[in-house]
């Protein structure tokens, strides 16, 4: 059985009142009395006795965090910043993945009830906004992504759109004209891959390139066994692309992979982007030029939104919040 907040008093000469003191960070307690406490408690590995806590001020100082895919490196990385960032407001972020499911999402948003977290933040690929509006759990919740940009709900997103529009141009900006896709989602509407889609679309526009649906190609997951795949097709068409705009930094690599295998150079003979900025992209061989999302300024955000939906309640108007990115021009698209 672990330390009691009794134990800690004892091990430190000091009152229980004074130990609870320290544990919830009030400040008329002086430092060195402070010092004494934090000692004791960590000499007794003391752990803070979660229905107390809820029976004294309603918090359990912890929040959710749901993402389809642990494994995937964009969040992953993106979980650590939250992670991180969280330590700020004083809480412990528990991690979930949904796989994308609905089930898994309707399990999350309805069964992770307000008595265990303070708040949830999900990332959804499933649930449509009617579903999010009619939930019955009341616990405060923040969405990433797009994929329900108009719910009643506060939400953080990047400019998709704008980032495929940049990552197009500066293929262009090359002097590259037959410039593929990897990633469309014909299947789903709404959500990244339509996002990203159309800001492929507007950079060719602009140019000037006529728009050709036998380059865009699907891949019903985001991995680099997709891209592998997607890449060979494109390279057994009459007339191979000279750039491909991957829909993310897996399918890039493993369009990269095919083109290595193919004896096709990169940059020179095809130049590929990708879109996540994972710290993959900067280790592999060429290093891969992509879009970056600034994923320390979307935790941030979300973590502020959260917060402020904690303390104001369900009667505060619903927020945006959008994060920026930035071009990352590496080898993968290295001027000849």
């Amino acid at each position: 059985m672990g330390a009691s907040i009794k134990d800690v008093a004892l091990r430190a000469g000091v009152s229980v009142k004074t130990v609870s003191n320290v544990i919830n960070d009030f400040q008329f307690v002086s430092d060195a009395t402070r010092a004494k406490v934090r000692a004791a408690l960590e000499e007794l590995d003391y752990r803070p006795n979660l229905s107390a806590r809820l029976l004294r001020g309603g918090r359990t100082g912890v929040v959710a965090l749901a993402v389809p895919e642990i494994s995937s490196p964009y969040f992953a990385e993106l979980a650590a910043q939250f992670v991180q960032q969280a330590k700020g407001h004083g809480w412990t972020v528990l991690v979930d993945e949904t796989q994308g499911a609905k089930d898994s999402e309707h399990v999350v948003l309805e069964g992770i009830k307000s008595h265990l977290i303070d708040g949830l933040i999900v990332s959804p690929l499933a649930l449509t906004a009617k579903e999010i509006d009619q939930r019955r759990d009341h616990t405060p919740l923040v969405l990433l992504g797009e994929r329900l940009a108009h719910a009643p709900v506060d939400h953080v997103s990047i400019d998709n759109v704008a980032g495929a529009t940049t990552a197009t141009a500066h293929l262009i900006a090359l002097g590259r004209r037959r410039i593929a896709a990897i990633g469309s989602q014909p299947h789903i509407s709404g959500g990244t891959a339509a996002l990203r889609l159309r800001g492929y679309r507007a950079a060719l526009r602009t140019a000037k390139i006529r728009y050709d649906a036998s380059i865009v190609i699907p891949a019903k997951s985001y991995h680099r066994a997709d891209g592998y795949a997607a890449m060979h097709a494109l390279l057994d068409l009459p007339a191979p692309p000279d750039a491909v705009f991957c829909f993310n930094d897996l399918l890039a690599i493993g369009a990269l992979r095919a083109l290595h295998e193919r004896g096709r150079q990169v940059p020179s003979e095809v130049a590929v982007i990708g879109f996540d900025g994972i710290e993959e992209g900067e280790f592999h061989t060429p290093t891969l030029s992509t879009i970056r999302p600034d994923k320390a300024e979307i935790a941030r955000l979300a973590l502020a939104l959260l917060e402020r939906r904690i303390t104001d309640g369900p009667a505060a108007s619903p927020r945006e919040g959008f994060a920026s990115f930035e071009l990352l021009a590496r080898q993968s698209t290295a001027r000849s």
